[in-house]
């Protein structure tokens, strides 16, 4: 039954209000990964952590900090959710090898190396011109194994990707993005990194946002299933999960941030354009407090077993946090 297994969402960067912390505990939703920052630097990252900190306090009730997946059983046994930390970009490190640590020590577990745009580190998926891992990426990859981060390549380019997971020493993920088979747009990963991501022991987060899947906002539940089922056929269940980029109840200035930050004078539209500027439209099976358990089922009609299901709604992610989010003696 789902409420028997781990709930976890990859990622998600939804308005953060009590409203929402109850909507996810009625949910089942065990642990949610949180965009903490997309484009801060290291300063402005405190000030997010901060007000995190004040949620905790407010909503002592209702949600948990993450560090260790003993705080997700512990969220899961006392009916609250579990919040745990990651960046959509490297920003938070600045310039510095050492801020990774520092970081890390604070509770961020997963960064992105790039978010779109070409970064320090490695290219984004937007650029035309992928020269891959940098000088300072290498070193960075180096010390997120050592200190337990998990490198994420979600918004990154090909070759970057790939190379990100030749360097590095332990799993990577993809936390939110799908099969450029299923949909073909430019944060959507192909065969050959899918590959290369789960032979490496790697995970995929599925993504729920509408322009990165077949058929947009019009994808039905059987859509999405179908998709999932095509990959486990591929690259095997256990190297599959959910990471649904939702963003939920937020204005369009941060969709805005998302997209420009501070880097742009005109209007970047990302995967939108000018006529289609806002946010898509939701999955009406998958916003509501029912939608991780209309996956479940949605994966029991499509053949998988209870203990399939369950591992693709959270229980990889489970395994692939409890093993990557240990620092290196």
């Amino acid at each position: 039954m789902y409420q028997d297994h781990i709930v976890i969402d990859g990622l998600q960067y939804s308005h953060w209000d009590r409203d929402y912390f109850k909507m996810l505990q009625a949910s089942g939703i065990n642990a949610v990964h949180a965009t903490l920052v997309y484009h801060e630097d290291s300063r402005q990252t405190m000030t997010r952590f901060a007000e995190w900190h004040a949620r905790f306090e407010q909503n002592s009730d209702l949600i948990l900090p993450v560090y260790s997946v003993t705080d997700i059983e512990m969220a899961k046994q006392q009916g609250k959710v579990g919040i745990l930390f990651g960046a959509q970009n490297c920003s938070p490190i600045d310039d510095e090898i050492g801020l990774i640590s520092v970081m890390r020590r604070l509770g961020l577990l997963i960064m992105q190396l790039t978010y779109n745009n070409q970064s320090l580190l490695a290219t984004g998926c937007y650029e035309k011109n992928d020269s891959g891992i940098t000088r300072f990426g290498q070193q960075a990859i180096a010390e997120m194994n050592r200190v337990g981060m998990i490198i994420d390549m979600s918004h990154s380019a090909e070759r970057s990707t790939l190379e990100a997971i030749e360097y590095s020493t332990r799993p990577i993920c993809i936390s939110h993005a799908n099969p450029t088979a299923a949909h073909d747009a430019l944060r959507n990963k192909s065969d050959a990194v899918i590959s290369a991501l789960t032979k490496a022991g790697g995970l995929l987060g599925f993504s729920l946002y509408p322009f990165h899947l077949p058929n947009g906002s019009d994808c039905t539940l059987n859509d999405f299933c179908s998709m999932v089922a095509d990959c486990a056929d591929k690259y095997g269940v256990e190297h599959l999960a959910i990471g649904s980029d939702l963003c939920l109840n937020q204005p369009q200035a941060v969709l805005e941030w998302m997209r420009n930050g501070r880097w742009s004078k005109a209007m970047d539209y990302g995967e939108g354009n000018a006529n289609n500027s806002g946010w898509p439209d939701t999955l009406p099976w998958f916003a509501g407090k029912d939608g991780m358990e209309n996956i479940y089922n949605g994966l029991l009609k499509h053949g998988f077993n209870d203990a399939d299901a369950g591992k693709i709604i959270g229980q990889n992610w489970f395994n692939f946090l409890e093993s990557g989010i240990k620092p290196l003696v």
